[in-house]
């Protein structure tokens, strides 16, 4: 069975400009990647698990912030990895300086037996349109696509 992840797609319009919320992953793997590294916040959920609360909870787990609706249901997607991933929309005006993510724990440098702490998201950006297809994960583009489409841009 594919693994499910579920995330929450936060958008805000500025000088008549249509902006969304991405967020960064963080650790060693991701501190030099750009270009096509930002996601949405998500994360992974169990069989069984009410994707939507899922997502609620990952968003909140990764930026310290919990979204109030109303959400905007999106299609959902495969990554490359075959990872299937459901999306909502919401309106924000949230302040990224408030960003507070949880952590994990890896091995670092791999091979060193050292244990360290990383956050699962070293930055959240609000993007124009154009700025947030180039960043994004490609396989996500379409949660963009389809918002713009939903909201009539």
């Amino acid at each position: 069975m594919a693994k499910t992840s579920a995330g929450i797609l936060p958008y805000r319009t500025r000088s008549g400009r249509l902006e969304v919320l991405l967020v960064h992953p963080g650790g060693p793997f991701w501190a030099r990647k750009d270009l096509g590294s930002w996601s949405i916040a998500k994360g992974e959920y169990e069989e069984g698990e009410d994707p939507f609360q899922a997502a609620l909870r990952e968003f909140s787990e990764e930026t310290g912030y919990r979204p109030a609706g109303p959400f905007l249901p999106l299609t959902q997607r495969k990554q490359a990895s075959g990872k299937l991933v459901d999306a909502w929309a919401m309106e924000s005006d949230w302040d990224t300086s408030r960003l507070v993510s949880n952590s994990f724990s890896m091995e670092w440098p791999k091979g060193s037996g050292r244990v360290c702490e990383f956050p699962e998201v070293d930055r959240a950006e609000w993007f124009e349109i154009s700025e947030a297809i180039r960043r994004i994960n490609p396989a996500q583009v379409g949660f963009i696509d389809e918002l713009i489409k939903k909201l009539r841009y």
